[in-house]
């Protein structure tokens, strides 16, 4: 590879059609021609001296050396932009940017501590994204961002997890429903009803069908719903039951009945995760170690775990 023909433009081009899959998109979204956008690509491949895409693809996957490309190209470009945010911060104090991207039921949580962060480093340019678990594995596979907080992380050698936050799941029901009031109620006694579950992929549902496999249960009928906001609506109307994150309750205005059910509330968790093969720029840090120290001062006692501060310092330093 001639690496003296490599630019830092190359590399950006290259890095945003590799998300895009798309020339035109990739060319749309950094205000540059089609034409451009490929001719870049093509000097691109000829610097590599390898074919950067497949080809026979229906739509544009890298190769085998266009994946590992990729992953240098974000490495670089990553790292000057860590660079040029150490050089604002020397001048202006913290600065910088940091990316997170977080499953639909962290919203309801995550923000209590990014507006004091926000506050406390206001020349950290703070981007949230919000989508659905597959989206947010998705995300993490291209490495778009620096952090992620899921409720059932992927795993393997290039994850850097660690436990954050509590997140317990409750089975609601209408406030008139039967159930309603009744202790210590065996689940067999509601496998009859309807119950409204997120999408397959939903951490949510993994965790409601692995607890009913192991106890060697099953459901009669169901009903998929992709929101959490129209699951509370639906089952406060009596359309079924369903079992759902506590914040995503809590933050409800429909009136709701928790039952008491053997074996719930279930134990889930929040994860904080990052491609461990990648450095942590100096912003997202910073707000991982601000997660571990205020956290306390953001959000209710009663889901937190008293080891925070020591599990996101063992985050930050790669642990």
């Amino acid at each position: 590879m001639h690496v003296r023909h490599l630019s830092f433009r190359l590399l950006q081009v290259y890095v945003e059609v590799v998300r895009c899959a798309s020339v035109s998109a990739a060319a749309r979204a950094l205000h540059l021609t089609q034409p451009t956008v490929s001719l870049q690509l093509k000097r691109l491949a000829e610097a590599v001296g390898e074919p950067l895409f497949d080809a026979s693809a229906a739509r544009m996957e890298p190769t085998l050396a266009g994946r590992e490309l990729y992953k240098a190209a974000c490495d670089v470009l990553d790292r000057f932009d860590d660079f040029a945010g150490f050089l604002e911060r020397a001048r202006d104090g913290h600065a910088g940017h940091v990316r997170i991207c977080v499953v639909t039921t962290a919203q309801y949580v995550l923000p209590r501590l990014l507006g004091p962060f926000a506050a406390h480093y206001p020349n950290v340019e703070v981007r949230l994204s919000v989508a659905n678990r597959a989206r947010v594995l998705e995300r993490f596979d291209k490495r778009e961002d620096d952090l992620y907080l899921f409720s059932h992380p992927p795993s393997g050698p290039s994850v850097r997890s660690a436990r954050m936050l509590k997140n317990p799941l409750q089975l609601i029901a209408p406030l008139g429903h039967w159930a309603a009031g009744l202790a210590g109620l065996p689940f067999a006694r509601l496998a009859g009803e309807r119950f409204l579950m997120r999408e397959p992929g939903s951490a949510t549902r993994m965790m409601f069908e692995a607890w009913l496999s192991g106890r060697g249960l099953g459901l009669e009928k169901s009903m998929e719903i992709e929101s959490n906001e129209a699951i509370r609506l639906s089952v406060a109307s009596g359309l079924g039951l369903s079992v759902i994150s506590a914040h995503t309750l809590q933050e409800g205005r429909e009136r709701l009945a928790v039952l008491d059910v053997d074996g719930f509330p279930l134990e889930s968790n929040w994860y904080l995760v990052a491609p461990r093969d990648r450095r942590l720029p100096y912003a997202a840090r910073e707000l991982v170690r601000f997660i571990g120290q205020h956290a306390a001062d953001c959000i209710e006692a009663e889901w937190i775990y008293p080891d925070i501060g020591q599990v996101a310092e063992d985050f930050i330093k790669g642990g």
